[in-house]
């Protein structure tokens, strides 16, 4: 589902570094047959704007990975069905099922830009090679982490002045994405689940121009029509080819 994102973009490129490793893939558009593939399979990637899981296809996913399977989720994998909200233009992402067994929760973003992405477990073969930092640009994800006690943060950000949201507060209450300091979010953890496990990660923002077009006008976005973002940094695609080899246990 197109949803604002250049879902076709998105999918070549994770399958051109699933055919580096040989690694055969099959695509879907969403969850349907969920149950059909997942036993025949090592690692489940997943990059969406909806449909979601639900909640019987949440539990699939769950026994899979229980027995041993890798589920890589990217960017708006931790969307959700959004409600309005009495008095407000944004919308809130309703929990369900499918947040709980991520681990988070989109809340919103404010318009893309440049963040420092700050390496927190240097020592996980998810972030071999990154060094403790690296910059993208992107859009910057508020994300609530579900369950803290059993999530292994990867990456953090502070996204300073430029990535702040007044509707936040408004649309849950507070701010959840934001950690202890005040001010670093979370952007990319994993959790074990079982034998197997998941590892998330907010990058990845792609569009173009025919997606663009039918986004509401915003006076503050002057991002280009044709964007790639972090799938242009060699940090990102080096995190991508990490997380393949952890799914597959290479």
């Amino acid at each position: 589902m197109m949803a604002g994102h250049d879902h076709d973009y998105a999918r070549l490129r994770l399958l051109g570094l699933l055919a580096e490793r040989d690694i055969p893939a099959s695509v879907a558009n969403d969850f349907a047959d969920v149950e059909k593939w997942l036993p025949v399979s090592r690692l489940l990637i997943t990059y969406v704007a909806g449909p979601y899981p639900d909640a019987a296809q949440s539990r699939t996913i769950e026994r899979w990975m229980e027995e041993g399977g890798h589920w890589l989720a990217l960017h708006g994998t931790s969307g959700g069905r959004a409600e309005r909200v009495e008095g407000l233009r944004s919308r809130r992402t309703v929990k369900t099922e499918h947040h709980a067994l991520l681990g988070s929760r989109f809340l919103t973003h404010p318009p893309i830009c440049k963040i420092r992405v700050e390496v927190k477990n240097t020592d996980s073969p998810l972030t071999r090679g990154l060094g403790t930092s690296f910059d993208v640009e992107d859009e910057p994800y508020f994300i609530e982490l579900q369950d803290a006690g059993s999530t292994r943060i990867l990456l953090t950000a502070d996204y300073g002045a430029s990535g702040t949201s007044p509707t936040v507060g408004p649309l849950y209450g507070s701010d959840t994405s934001l950690q202890p300091d005040g001010k670093t979010r979370v952007i990319g953890y994993t959790r074990a689940v079982g034998k197997g496990g998941v590892a998330y990660f907010a990058l990845g923002h792609c569009h173009n121009p025919a997606i663009r077009a039918g986004r509401a006008a915003d006076p503050t976005d002057t991002t280009s029509l044709t964007f790639h973002g972090s799938w242009e940094s060699d940090a990102f695609i080096t995190l991508l080819r990490n997380s393949i080899d952890w799914g597959v246990g290479a």
